[in-house]
């Protein structure tokens, strides 16, 4: 009986490592599959955001289209209709869908 307790005691020292080991795998696996790619997406949103310019064609966070008519430090003016512009803050601004396929395209054709 006595024996059992020691060799089960003299085993857990392994499994200490051994689960050390685990978490700090884990970690990466967590870094490396959801924090890496998150952050490379928010690089290029920043990138398209600083790099928009007058007459480009973009989308709210809130699903508005529409093209950009004035920029200022922290807003652009985006004209929606024919006659009708709003002031939209810069941190709400994406790339339009069809500018998005027009790049995929180019880089397709590129690459061939």
């Amino acid at each position: 009986m006595i024996t059992n307790l020691v060799l089960l005691q003299a085993g857990a020292d392994g499994a200490g490592a051994m689960n050390l080991i685990m978490i700090v795998l884990l970690i990466a696996i967590f870094y490396f599959f959801m924090i890496r790619p998150q952050q490379k997406k928010q690089k290029e949103i920043r990138k398209f955001r600083e790099s928009v310019a007058v007459g480009d064609n973009i989308v709210t966070a809130g699903g508005i289209y529409g093209k950009v008519r004035r920029i200022k430090d922290t807003t652009f003016t985006i004209e929606i209709a024919k006659g009708v512009e709003i002031n939209v803050d810069k941190g709400s601004v994406y790339p339009s869908a069809t500018d998005i396929a027009a790049d995929n395209t180019n880089k397709i054709e590129d690459a061939k």
